[in-house]
C-alpha cells in the first residue's frame, strides 16, 4: 500500500516511473515512493541476473573444457537458467502491475485537483501588450 506523500503523483511523473520500471523493475517504484514494492522488485531482478550469470559462467566453463579436450562433467546447472528467467519475469510483471497502479493513481489525483488555468485578460483581445 502506498504511503501518502506531500506532493501528489502527477501524470508526467507517473509515466516517468513507468519508463524506469520498463528498463529496470523496481527503480520506477522506488522513484514513486513505493519503497517496499520497489526494493522487492529490484532485489528479485538482481537475484535473477545473478542466477543467469552463474549459468553463463558454467556454460562458458563447459565450452572451455570441450575446446581443451578435457572431460566435460554432466550439466546440472539448467535450474539456474530456468529460475533466473522465471524470477526476472515475475519481477517484470510485478513492476507492470505497479505501473498500472501508478497511472491510475495519477489520473485520480488529477481528476481530484485539476490544474487551475489563469483567466484570460479581458482587455488583451488576443493582441500582445505594447512595450513602451
Amino acid at each position: 500500500m502506498p504511503v501518502p506523500s506531500e506532493r501528489p503523483l502527477s501524470r508526467d511523473r507517473a509515466w516517468a516511473c513507468v519508463m524506469q520500471n520498463l528498463a529496470t523493475p523496481g527503480v520506477g517504484s522506488l522513484k514513486a515512493e513505493r519503497v517496499f514494492t520497489g526494493v522487492c522488485q529490484l532485489s528479485l531482478a538482481i537475484a535473477s541476473c545473478v542466477l543467469i550469470g552463474a549459468w553463463v559462467a558454467g556454460w562458458s566453463y563447459r565450452i572451455y573444457l570441450a575446446q581443451a579436450d578435457e572431460p566435460i562433467p554432466q550439466n546440472s546447472s539448467g535450474w539456474l537458467l530456468k529460475w533466473g528467467v522465471i524470477s526476472f519475469g515475475v519481477s517484470w510483471l510485478w513492476a507492470m502491475i505497479t505501473c498500472v497502479s501508478l497511472v491510475l493513481q495519477a489520473n485520480a489525483a488529477e481528476r481530484k485537483n485539476p490544474q487551475k488555468i489563469p483567466p484570460r485578460l479581458a482587455d488583451s483581445r488576443g493582441k500582445p501588450p505594447k512595450l513602451s
